[in-house]
């Protein structure tokens, strides 16, 4: 049975930003099992993993995860095998993401050599970019200038900061 259901929409390489995670370690209890569907899932990162389940389980909560049938409980004696195990399955899951962003990044090189990849698109126009610099040194509010241009209001902060990312959104790959 599930009391209350925790969902993440960021990927798990993180403990950042990932208010489902955050929302469940806050909410469990001493005696509750927070349930995982797998060690992936809970985390990518080996460090990141162990954190969260010596945290939980100091703190009198079992870590199950229902995918590699693994219970840890601070009730019981640690068993070196399960440890082992989850050891094991989150060092996978960390290399499992390693070799994925080697590759996209192989991806991408084989790309901009075809001269397909195109890096990021512009957000804002030269003229835009002058604008914002004006008006904000002007006084004008920065979340009417976001508004008025239709971008995020820290899109306005990095053009003012000049840091270069304000004309970059998305990557752009042509056939």
């Amino acid at each position: 049975m599930v009391d209350e259901l925790f969902t993440d929409h960021q990927s798990g390489k993180s403990r950042a930003d990932r208010a489902g995670l955050s929302d469940a370690l806050r909410y469990v209890r001493r005696g509750d099992t927070l349930r995982a569907a797998s060690m992936d899932h809970l985390a990518r990162s080996l460090i990141n993993l162990e954190q969260i389940v010596s945290d939980l389980t100091a703190r009198k909560v079992s870590v199950e995860f229902v995918k590699q049938r693994l219970t840890f409980s601070p009730d019981a004696t640690a068993d070196p095998f399960a440890t082992f195990q989850r050891q094991l399955i989150g060092a996978v899951a960390e290399l499992e993401r390693s070799l994925i962003r080697e590759r996209q990044r192989e991806g991408i090189d084989l790309a901009k050599a075809r001269g397909v990849y195109k890096g990021r698109a512009r957000r804002l126009s030269d003229e835009q970019i002058a604008h914002v610099r004006q008006a904000a040194a002007a006084g004008k509010p920065k979340a009417k200038l976001a508004a008025d241009l239709a971008v995020p209001r820290r899109l306005i902060y990095d053009v003012i900061a000049g840091n270069g990312s304000e004309v970059l959104t998305a990557h752009v790959l042509e056939p």
